[in-house]
This record gives structure tokens, C-alpha cells and sequence, in this order.
């Protein structure tokens, strides 16, 4: 059964990007993982293409398979 967390997926991404600056999508795959069981390759996906659509990220290939996820300018905050 699956359990709805209140905390939106996208809104975790962004605070993972904002601490790391950029990430792969394998990496940020792991991360979400510890905070959502559910999460699948698939739903990431979704998530990420939601998020580019709306310009909050930036998502470039690196190799096949694999692509580097990063905050657009406008959305980083000063880390103070």
C-alpha cells in the first residue's frame, strides 16, 4: 500500500539541489529514496519534467543514460 507524504516531491528536489548545487539523476534518485520507499525511476521522471517544464531546473545529458539535474539561476538562495 502506498502512503502519501505530505512534503511534495518537487519541493524536496529543490532543497537537495540548493544543498548540492548539481546532481545526477542516479544520485538524486538514492537521496529521494530514503525519503520516499515508493520512488521509482519513473516518478522521478514525471517530477523532474514537471520541474523543467515550469523552469525551476535545468536538466543536461552528461553519457547515455545518465543527465545532471541543477537549479536554474533565479530559484538558488544565498546559503548564509
Amino acid at each position: 500500500m502506498i502512503t502519501w507524504k505530505i512534503y511534495p516531491v518537487h519541493l524536496t528536489i529543490i532543497e537537495i539541489l540548493q544543498k548540492k548545487g548539481s546532481i545526477t539523476d542516479e544520485e538524486l534518485l538514492e537521496m529521494l529514496k530514503a525519503f520516499y520507499k515508493e520512488m521509482c525511476p519513473d516518478d522521478l521522471n514525471k517530477n523532474l519534467m514537471a520541474m523543467e517544464i515550469s523552469g525551476l531546473i535545468h536538466v543536461s545529458s552528461l553519457t547515455k543514460g545518465k543527465r545532471l539535474i541543477e537549479l536554474k539561476k533565479g530559484f538558488q538562495q544565498d546559503r548564509k
